[in-house]
């Protein structure tokens, strides 16, 4: 059987990125976007509601990102999600799941569209 994991979102950067560098020397960028939703509830009244997303970009797209993006700017990103394990200071194990952007495009304005290999 098939499988498929893919994610593509259009949202607003809650704060600027934040980029480490690997052992390797590899960038990697981590950042939050928002995306909203708007729908009717049962007495008629509009509801929205708010989806948070924790985004890491790796490689050359996360120096750009790290170069060009800050807090609520809108962008594009097209990935797939990956869930890691780590211990907190306790030593519980807790779990994130975050969206592994492999391509971004960075709307309003001028538009450009990167994507890892140039």
């Amino acid at each position: 059987m098939a499988s498929l994991n893919k994610v593509m979102l259009i949202g607003k950067l809650g704060k600027d990125p934040e980029i480490r560098y690997a052992a390797s020397g590899t960038a990697f960028a981590n950042f939050s976007i928002a995306t909203d939703d708007r729908r009717k509830g049962a007495n008629g009244e509009w509801i929205d509601t708010t989806e948070w997303h924790n985004i890491v970009i790796a490689g050359k797209l996360a120096e750009i990102a790290g170069k060009h993006l800050a807090k609520g700017a809108q962008i594009y990103v097209e990935g797939k999600l990956q869930t890691r394990k780590w211990q907190d200071k306790d030593g519980r194990d807790r779990y994130s799941t975050e969206v592994f952007a492999e391509k971004m495009v960075m709307l309003g304005g001028k538009r450009a569209e990167v994507a890892p290999d140039g």
